[in-house]
């Protein structure tokens, strides 16, 4: 897979230009906010008509990085869906994609402020995991180490043009957004900046993985 490889507490990870991060000597692929079902709950809140098809375009992209990958064990770390509802109306058809996307790998739903109950799959549902020195959570806490999250669909660049980023220091690691309908917080937002260190790396995603000084 390739990407921009890096060590966090001992692990070797691949940040993935696709906005996903790859873990290779766990054969794991993880994955950030896929915000599912996002077009439908806007529709059911009376917001703004979007067309519905982010959720086929979000499940398309994820399904060609499991085929690339071959990974064995997948963690979504929280946000996977809108909110509980919007993972309900869910057509048939996207759930059975996702039930075969699962099949014969462990897949993790982690719990996210959008999705705090059970995803209704039949998979794991966790409030955080640890696998060896990695703990992987949806929001990042202040002073932990060895930390994987989500939450804050980061994004950085460079001369005013912004890209999903992961944000990474030798504590912890922040990943963009997976889904297809998400915005993003700059990474010079001041809660950003009070989570990373000084010399944090902002790697942006797009054609290439690209690190750079994490702007601020």
């Amino acid at each position: 897979m390739n990407g921009y490889s890096f060590s966090l507490c001992g692990a070797d990870l691949v940040a993935l230009p696709q906005r996903a991060l790859w873990w290779p000597d766990q054969s794991l692929l993880c994955v950030s906010d896929l915000h599912l079902g996002k077009s439908e709950r806007a529709a059911r809140r009376g917001g703004p008509s979007l067309p519905p098809y982010e959720t086929t375009d979000t499940l398309a992209r994820l399904e060609t990085l499991l085929m690339e990958s071959e990974a064995q064990t997948v963690i979504c770390l929280g946000d996977s869906f809108d909110d509980p509802a919007a993972a309900a109306a869910l057509p048939d058809k996207e759930k059975a994609r996702i039930e075969q996307m699962m099949q014969g790998r462990r897949w993790i739903w982690i719990e996210g402020n959008h999705d705090p109950l059970p995803t209704g799959f039949s998979s794991d549902h966790l409030a955080e995991i640890t696998l060896g020195d990695l703990s992987f959570c949806h929001i990042a806490r202040p002073g932990a180490v060895g930390e994987i999250s989500g939450h804050y669909h980061p994004k950085a660049g460079l001369r005013g043009i912004q890209r999903p980023a992961f944000l990474v220091d030798q504590n912890r690691l922040i990943l963009p957004a997976f889904g297809t309908y998400t915005g993003g917080l700059r990474s010079s937002d001041p809660v950003l900046s009070a989570l990373m260190h000084p010399k944090a790396l902002a790697i942006l995603t797009g054609a290439q993985a690209l690190p750079m000084p994490m702007p601020r």
